[in-house]
């Protein structure tokens, strides 16, 4: 039995939003056989023009869509927490976030450098995240305000917010203020981009903000708009720059028929007050962003993310690509790490690999954004995309995953600068499903009230479980609670503590402990790797004044205990 339940556990939660959509659907389905005589409830009415009245609003519904995220999650945290990091980018954008919080742009490497080597960080030229720096910025901003979880919320509650003001462009007020509601209830509260530090809400921030100017410079054109799409292809630059290239890449044609076909607007209005807006903050941006890369790799062009891969991996991140020559590892979860990535990528060549990879790819963003809730809409805006001017929505969702397809990795937020398109043509679905009536019966009406209420429901059941500790999901908050233990343990401490991590035999190389700061050597707890007796002892003549402890974190009940060097 328990067997069974670990298999279905990654899909429990679309298990049961499918048998509660079902429920609802049949439900709707009898009654419109059987109706009670009230075609319009007095109470969704009442409701729906209260809804209505406050979308029209359209500045108050953009605060009001950012400030409900903000209020749910910290009204949360007696049953959620606040979480921790676990996975490695998690922590290299820790790493990013407080390089930049203490005003640096990278760091030195250290002396004892080959004692800190760790996934999705470089040593060499300089000690920094490999990632781009817009999520290391965002956490940053959270670390200066108190936690850089708090950058996470503001993000989050920035990205809803963005996404009505996106869908205001495209729709009218009521149905973008549906759809960014959606977007709170699937994406702003208990997605792993609020309940961690991945940090993913401002590349679909970025998105939005090029898919929300891009209608209003259409309709007039006006220098606001044309930077705000440039800010948000920047910030596509800055976060995810191969995905927001193959995002910009249908919006780069659009605006090119736009500006060159027969209804261009006049040449002497489009230079000074799109063209060039664009153009000047694209090269401002990316100056800035061949500066960064000149600090960190010592070469503008060349990224932090070139350098980790050229040092460490053998699998390519194409599938086209030719593996590299394996490198001299000097540790063995690191060694042990990328043989399996090397391993993958050889399965994900192969025709039947590359298919499987490709629906389980399909499958965690269908889970992610869309799920058997939301899935009908999309259904019934394809055939008429073109009749409700989606088509360009339509076009960047097929680009993105066409992009994603060619990656040897794969997470949801790599769709990210999508989400806004993706909502667009939900929306969409849901207008063209609210005016569905066979037999004159209100049928659509009734499925489209249903979706909010059944979005509740999911969360409210979440969060039952969450506070019975019941697990229909991986356990609340998120990430590594046990080194975070040890961290507040040690911190309470006198002193300063080098912490020695060692693995069992069956480590689980996603379950990384060794990562450190950007000031190693004025950190209250440094980790790092046991290397054996003969090789630590140049680590503890270092660091000579610290109490030194020895952890193996595959210890059922990882506990710090004063090293000892073996006999």
């Amino acid at each position: 039995m328990q067997n069974y339940y670990s298999r279905i556990a990654p899909s429990l939660l679309t298990i049961i939003e499918f048998f509660l959509l079902a429920a609802a659907g049949l439900l709707i389905l009898f009654f419109s056989v059987f109706p009670s005589g009230r075609k319009h409830p007095a109470a969704f009415r009442r409701i729906e023009i209260g809804f209505e009245r406050l979308a029209r609003r359209q500045t108050l519904a953009v605060l009001l869509v950012g400030l409900s995220v903000i209020a749910t999650r910290l009204t949360l945290i007696p049953i959620l927490g606040v979480p921790r990091p676990g996975i490695h980018d998690e922590f290299s954008y820790l790493l990013a976030a407080d390089t930049f919080a203490h005003g640096r742009l990278t760091n030195p490497t250290h002396p004892m450098w080959v004692h800190f080597e760790s996934f999705h960080v470089i040593q060499k030229p300089t000690y920094m995240s490999i990632y781009p720096p817009a999520q290391g910025l965002v956490l940053a901003a959270g670390q200066l305000m108190g936690g850089p979880w708090i950058g996470q919320v503001v993000i989050t509650a920035l990205m809803c917010a963005a996404l009505c003001w996106m869908l205001q462009g495209w729709l009218p007020p009521p149905w973008a203020f549906f759809g960014a509601m959606m977007a709170v209830l699937r994406l702003g509260i208990l997605s792993y981009w609020m309940n961690g530090y991945w940090a993913a809400s401002i590349v679909a921030l970025g998105g939005a903000l090029v898919l929300g100017a891009w209608p209003r410079l259409r309709k007039q054109l006006r220098v606001r708009d044309a930077l705000l799409m440039s800010l948000g292809l920047a910030i596509l630059a800055a976060s995810r720059p191969y995905e927001g290239l193959v995002f910009s890449i249908p919006v780069a044609f659009a605006m090119a028929f736009w500006l060159l076909g027969r209804n261009r607007p006049a040449f002497s209005r489009s230079l000074p007050d799109v063209v060039l807006p664009i153009l000047l903050s694209l090269l401002v941006a990316a100056t800035a962003l061949s500066y960064y890369h000149y600090r960190v790799t010592g070469n503008p062009f060349r990224m932090a993310y070139q350098v980790n891969a050229e040092t460490y991996a053998a699998a390519p991140l194409f599938i086209w690509q030719t593996p590299r020559p394996e490198v001299a590892y000097r540790h063995e979860a690191i060694r042990d790490f990328y043989s399996w990535e090397m391993t993958e990528f050889e399965k994900n060549r192969t025709f039947p690999g590359f298919l499987r990879r490709s629906l389980e790819k399909f499958i965690s963003s269908w889970q992610f954004y869309v799920g058997p809730l939301l899935t009908l809409p999309l259904l019934v805006i394809l055939p008429v995309a073109r009749r409700h001017k989606m088509v360009l929505a339509l076009l960047i969702c097929c680009s993105l995953a066409g992009g994603l397809a060619l990656e040897t990795w794969s997470l949801p937020h790599y769709f990210a600068p999508a989400t806004g398109a993706l909502y667009l043509l939900m929306v969409g679905g849901v207008r063209q499903l609210w005016h569905w009536a066979p037999r004159q019966r209100p049928v659509g009406r009734a499925l489209v009230r249903a979706i909010p209420l059944l979005a509740c429901a999911m969360i409210i059941l979440r969060l039952t479980a969450a506070a019975a500790h019941v697990q229909i999901e991986p356990v609340w908050p998120r990430g590594n609670l046990q080194r975070a233990a040890i961290m507040r343990q040690l911190q309470q401490l006198p002193g300063q503590h080098l912490v020695i991590v060692s693995y069992g035999p069956t480590h689980n190389r996603d379950r990384e402990w060794v990562y450190n700061s950007a000031d190693i050597d004025g950190a209250k707890t440094v980790w790092a790797r046991d290397m054996g007796t003969a090789e630590n002892q140049e680590l503890f003549r270092y660091f000579k004044s610290r109490s030194v402890w020895r952890v193996n974190g595959d210890d059922s009940s990882p506990w710090p205990r004063p090293y000892e060097a073996p006999h």
